[in-house]
């Protein structure tokens, strides 16, 4: 007996094998921007922080102040508040290394109550030869008695 499939019938079981798809499966949901609004002020004073060449206040208006805040960024994982300030400093020493800095919010996902992921594009114009920087982040804040912070961020 000859156990080798002729083409025809491979033709045939691709044939039937293959399926519409349905139209019943729902499309994805769209992301949410609705984002809280203390967030949304944050990350405003955030840039106005950064744009005016003040590190010190970029972080203190949104980063937790403890030891246990999380960063990832190109150079792997920095715990705690003040070593994620002076990577900061190192990295960008002054305004002109600093340049104008963009946020792009994306997606607002809550987790809980008391905390969100928000996704988004951050960009750093820069003059003279200095070349100008772009990538994404990814914040977990979490609603503190005092109001939200970031707790950990993913920047890349």
């Amino acid at each position: 007996m000859n156990t080798s499939l002729s083409p025809l019938w491979v033709a045939c079981l691709l044939l039937f094998g293959c399926h519409t798809v349905s139209n019943d499966i729902p499309p994805l949901e769209k992301p949410s921007l609705t984002i809280p609004s203390s967030i949304e002020q944050k990350l405003n004073a955030q840039e106005q922080a950064w744009n005016q060449g003040d590190l010190g206040r970029f972080m203190s208006e949104a980063y937790w102040a403890d030891d246990q805040l999380m960063f990832i960024g190109s150079r792997g994982l920095t715990y705690g508040y003040d070593k994620t300030l002076a990577n900061y400093q190192k990295s960008y020493p002054d305004s002109t290394a600093m340049g104008t800095l963009v946020f792009e919010l994306l997606q607002w996902k809550p987790l809980g109550n008391a905390h969100g992921l928000l996704v988004g594009l951050w960009q750093l114009k820069r003059s003279g030869e200095l070349e100008n920087l772009d990538g994404h982040f990814s914040l977990i804040w979490e609603k503190k008695s005092d109001g939200w912070v970031i707790i950990a961020d993913h920047s890349s």
